[in-house]
């Protein structure tokens, strides 16, 4: 285990030293600038690991998970506190049951626009641009759908949820802080970026005139997507250089927006994982 005295114990949940972890679902609504919280081991350990851009500040872990997570634990890097608490003050500190027992704080690594990240960005390039997608599960679905089948980056617009919300976050399992992306502006400023760049927009949506299977994808191709109910704005699918859509049985005319992510990914690599 982690030689002791780089435990920090804490015993009571009003402790100074981990004021960052308090009501967490509060903070939750009102935001924490700079700062996101990390929740679970899996998590963590994308937090900790090469591909994430930003950095951990502190962990707190329940002291009954400390013997299991040794290793990883070992990875904090010296600046960063580790806290260990037993799950009664852990629990009281955040304001609800953490049954992973294991929280960070991380800090944001400097934000990107859209330009800038897609300029990085290889010649051949699959991007997933959301417009006023705002619900934090279905981004963290669209996180996670875009580290499986190795898309380059997400693009968001302001209207979007950040996706290093906990609970985005959490239901990316983490693909949020390892892959590239950009949040701001609007849906026709990502346009404007897209085409700068060079990348064929899909615009997938029900009132979609071709079939997804029937799309070749460019050598750079972003998929556009919207919110479930309004979809994309029709300003947006006129610009669009393909409107695609998934056929479905008669009757049940849309798939949630997470799932239509990982389906028109996996059209657009054909089933095959692209190397990042």
């Amino acid at each position: 285990m982690t030689d002791a005295r780089d435990l920090v114990a804490i015993h009571d949940p009003d402790d100074p030293r981990i004021a960052a972890y308090r009501a967490v679902r509060e903070r939750d609504v009102v935001g924490r600038g700079e700062r996101f919280v990390a929740e679970g081991e899996v998590v963590l350990r994308l937090l900790l690991g090469p591909s994430c851009r930003h950095r951990v500040e502190s962990a707190l872990i329940a002291k009954s998970r400390l013997p299991a997570l040794a290793d990883l634990l070992c990875a904090l890097p010296p600046e960063a506190p580790l806290y260990a608490a037993s799950q009664a003050v852990m629990d009281a500190a955040v304001g609800f049951h953490i049954h992973r027992g294991v929280l960070a704080i991380g800090r944001r690594a400097e934000a990107q626009d859209a330009a800038a990240l897609l300029s990085e960005l290889p010649p051949e390039a699959l991007v997933v641009a959301l417009v006023g997608v705002s619900n934090h599960d279905n981004v963290g679905g669209v996180f996670r759908n875009t580290a499986a089948f190795g898309a380059d980056a997400v693009l968001l617009d302001a209207s979007s949820c950040d996706p290093l919300y906990r609970k985005a976050i959490r239901v990316s399992v983490g693909a949020s802080l390892i892959t590239p992306f950009a949040r701001g502006g609007s849906g026709a400023e990502l346009m404007d970026a897209l085409d700068a760049a060079g990348f064929r927009t899909v615009a997938l949506s029900p009132a979609g005139k071709t079939r997804l299977d029937e799309i070749e994808p460019a050598p750079r191709t972003a998929l556009l997507l919207g919110a479930e109910g309004p979809g994309l704005p029709t300003a947006l699918m006129a610009r669009a250089r393909s409107t695609a859509r998934i056929d479905m049985v008669a009757g049940f005319d849309s798939l949630n927006v997470a799932v239509t992510s990982g389906v028109a990914l996996y059209a657009m690599t054909r089933g095959g994982v692209r190397p990042r």
